[in-house]
């Protein structure tokens, strides 16, 4: 594993929050000891109910969910945040943001409303006007949870043409034309996902050559390859690996996936699971993309949302939301293991963590 040389640089961690309890401001901002794998709390920012946040690929502007749409923040020298704008997504409130590698576009996927929604970002990086915005339709087969369409990530594809949506009501992952000339997204065609599955995200290799596919009710990762041929109209996607994501590959009700992060050298895949509240770690081979499971165990916490994997990819913090706790795990990657490294933090609610250097 490569470490970088961390003692000379400064790290802060952004953990966006629901405020509606009164317990939390929104956003917390850490202080990241590399070293310990830990966070020492410095400050609240006021957004209403953060559920999840994204980072500019410049690593200056911060950008939260919010109940009135998208809020975005300029990072400063020391890591704190001073607020740019808002910006209606005129529906009801997202769940999962993506920035396009140029801070050009960000997408906003709506789970309640199943809208898929394309805005512009200004030179600032603050948020502009809405492009264009698409409604899924159909009908699931789980009455409640999976019975109506429920928009839960979206990603851009590595040459950035087309924009996936995971959409885990009615499992299917929705490929769209991303036309920039015209400012809007074009339905193309589809990944139709196993019955019940509910493909919740969706994130692609280092490479660009491979598709990872995390489900809430599957249990289960799947892989597939990914190929685009320049003028095609769509892309081309074929599984080439289905992995449990639990112990023993058990696709029970009272367990679902949750989350997936990658170690920064791309050599591991890590992802969560609500329900037996643990956290998974696959060796990716990247010649073949390929995942093996080197490890299942539990993350001392309840509802594990979001892994965040530090800089040194030495250490994981899990963010558990029924809990409100965050716990802290270093990685042996030749014994296979995580360890507790460090006292849990307590935080509300806590949904989605960003570690970045300042």
């Amino acid at each position: 594993m490569s470490q970088p040389n961390i003692d000379e640089k400064k790290y802060v961690a952004y953990v966006g929050s629901y405020s509606y309890t009164g317990e939390a401001k929104g956003i917390t901002i850490y202080d990241v000891d590399m070293k310990r794998g830990h966070f020492t709390k410095r400050a609240e920012v006021e957004v209403d109910n953060s559920s999840y946040l994204a980072l500019s690929h410049n690593k200056r502007v911060l950008y939260s969910i919010a109940d009135e749409g998208i809020v975005s923040f300029h990072i400063e020298q020391d890591g704190s945040l001073s607020r740019l704008n808002s910006a209606k997504i005129k529906g009801m409130r997202g769940c999962h943001l993506y920035i396009s590698k140029e801070d050009k576009y960000i997408f906003v996927s709506g789970y309640h409303d199943a809208k898929l929604t394309m805005l512009s970002l200004k030179a600032d990086g603050a948020v502009g006007s809405i492009f264009d915005a698409v409604y899924h339709r159909g009908i699931g087969s789980v009455v409640e949870r999976n019975f109506t369409p429920h928009i839960s990530h979206s990603t851009l594809t590595p040459e950035e043409k087309f924009v996936l949506a995971c959409d885990l009501g009615i499992d299917q992952i929705k490929i769209y034309l991303l036309d920039k000339k015209e400012r809007r997204l074009v339905l193309t065609d589809s990944i139709r996902c196993d019955l019940n599955s509910a493909p919740i995200s969706c994130t692609f290799s280092q490479n660009g050559r491979f598709l990872y596919v995390l489900y809430e009710q599957k249990n289960a990762i799947d892989v597939f390859s990914y190929t685009y041929n320049e003028g095609s109209k769509a892309p081309t996607f074929e599984k080439i690996q289905t992995i449990a994501s639990n112990y023993n590959n058990n696709p029970s009700a009272l367990i679902a996936g949750t989350c997936m992060s990658f170690s920064h050298d791309f050599n591991y895949l890590f992802s969560a699971n609500a329900g037996d509240n643990a956290v998974s770690m696959f060796r990716i081979n990247k010649d073949s993309g390929l995942l093996e499971n080197k490890l299942y165990l539990p993350i001392s916490g309840e509802y594990p949302k979001d892994i965040a994997v530090f800089p040194d990819d030495r250490h994981i913090a899990s963010i558990n939301h029924e809990s409100g706790t965050i716990t802290f795990f270093k990685v042996d990657y030749e014994k296979n293991l995580i360890v507790m490294s460090a006292n849990e933090v307590k935080v509300n609610q806590p949904n989605c963590c960003i570690i970045t250097e300042v």
